[in-house]
């Protein structure tokens, strides 16, 4: 009895081994698949003609008299606001949508001129959301119920399609990469890395500190980064940190989401309302949202910002001038808001275009060729702004951050049993397959001391 239950458990033993090894090989083969670079699926946004009109070109040819802004529907098609009749018939021949609002973008405009002339109150900002066709002024906690109640008459004079509303926490920059860069002023995270032709620089946040700026890599400040060498804010919100070797180095095309990775950044564009984002900061990691409103002002306790881009991401202290984009192309830089990435809140970027015209820079960008090595960077120009950022027929749901790619030249490490038992990599699957080799072995290991040692007991008892 005993030994027909030695016989059960070792070939229990010996179906569990060959089963690990089997599971073991497809762990390795599905990990080998994942890791392969795909093709870059990210292509530079961009207006074409025809019925293939995006909204923005739409809006261009109609003119700010009669439209009202455009925006990425729900399916994916541009939506564009129009006045009358005749314009909203020439945006359905185009193929897209249109609705028919009562307020041109001229109105809205100008009511915001209004609110820029008013008397400045910090902790307050606007913006025109396209979707309801009106101005929708936020004021935070900081503002007193006297600043709040001189806007309110400010807006009522103006009219009715101006939206009041509080807001929880406080507008505030994030000052505290999007790895994390160190000066005496604070923390910030790295937005894109770009290029003048001779130098190469990081592009990041102007709020983070004045030119002359000293930047580190780490807290002991035993690797210097560079200094900032060209910065604005107020007004708007980019530097410029010149690095000092003055070479971004390997993998300058991608930014760093965290865990060693990385999205490989191929264009710059401009966002387009209800498109899908995602933002990464040194702080709080990769989050998504989307684009609420462009061209959004806000009232910081440092001064004002405008030009800016309005989304629903969160974000915290220190993830300022991380960077802003989707499919893998660059949208902006983190300015600043309100809330965190536990109760949500309004984020606000730079437009990346904006500060790369101002700056007379271009980005730095990952190779477009699927058989890249990992995220090299060509120095080759960006390619140019486009007209809109509208994601073509991709619905603002179907947005990714961008193809994959290993992040260089970080602070970051990792042991080697963390990569071992990391799933994304092909190390769980040869730890499956070195124990099933391990319990082969010992199994028969002990199957050949058992039969000697019986054959043994035959033996002595036999001829004993």
């Amino acid at each position: 009895m005993r030994h027909a239950r030695r016989r059960v458990v070792r070939r229990l033993t010996r179906l569990t081994a060959v089963g690990g090894l089997l599971l073991g090989g497809a762990m390795v083969t599905q990990a080998a698949m994942a890791s392969e670079t795909p093709p870059g699926s990210a292509g530079v946004l961009h207006a074409t003609g025809g019925t293939g009109d995006t909204g923005a070109a739409l809006v261009a040819r109609l003119g700010t008299a009669r439209t009202a802004g455009n925006w990425v529907g729900a399916d994916g098609r541009p939506v564009v606001a129009v006045t009358d009749d005749a314009a909203a018939r020439a945006v359905r021949r185009a193929g897209a949508e249109a609705k028919v609002v009562p307020h041109s973008m001229n109105e809205l405009k100008s009511a915001t001129t209004s609110l820029g002339s008013a008397p400045r109150v910090p902790g307050t900002a606007w913006a025109v959301d396209y979707r309801t066709n009106r101005v929708v002024v936020r004021a935070d906690r900081t503002v007193s119920a006297g600043d709040w109640s001189r806007l309110t008459r400010v807006a009522a004079g103006i009219g009715s399609f101006v939206h009041m509303e509080r807001t929880k926490g406080a507008f505030t920059t994030r000052l505290n990469g999007a790895l994390p860069i160190l000066s005496t002023g604070g923390r910030c995270s790295a937005g894109y890395n770009v290029t003048n032709g001779q130098s190469d620089f990081i592009l990041t946040a102007g709020h983070c500190g004045p030119a002359g700026s000293t930047w580190f890599a780490d807290n002991q400040g035993d690797r210097q980064l560079g200094n900032t060498v060209n910065s604005v804010f107020p007004g708007s919100d980019f530097s410029l940190v010149q690095y000092a070797s003055g070479k971004a180095g390997a993998g300058a095309g991608v930014v760093a989401i965290g865990g060693g990775k990385g999205v490989r950044i191929t264009g710059v564009a401009d966002p387009a309302v209800g498109q899908r984002v995602f933002r990464s900061g040194s702080t709080s990691g990769l989050h998504d949202g989307r684009v609420t409103a462009l061209n959004a002002t806000v009232n910081y306790p440092e001064g004002t910002v405008t030009g800016l881009v309005e989304t629903t991401v969160c974000a915290e202290p220190g993830d300022s001038g991380g960077p802003l984009f989707s499919e893998g192309i660059a949208l902006g830089v983190t300015s600043g808001g309100n809330g965190d990435c536990t109760a949500g809140g309004t984020t606000f970027f730079q437009p990346v275009t904006k500060a790369l015209t101002a700056l007379g820079v271009r980005l730095l960008v990952s190779a477009q060729d699927a058989g890249g090595a990992g995220g090299g960077a060509s120095a080759a120009p960006s390619p140019a702004p486009s007209a809109s950022a509208a994601q073509g027929g991709m619905a603002p749901n179907a947005a990714s951050p961008g193809t994959s790619a290993p992040v260089t030249g970080t602070s970051e490490g990792s042991t080697l049993l963390a990569r071992l038992t990391d799933t994304r990599n092909i190390g769980p699957g040869l730890l499956v397959i070195a124990g099933s080799l391990i319990a082969l072995v010992a199994t028969r290991f002990i199957r050949s001391e058992q039969d000697r040692k019986a054959y043994r007991r035959h033996y002595s008892a036999t001829w004993g």
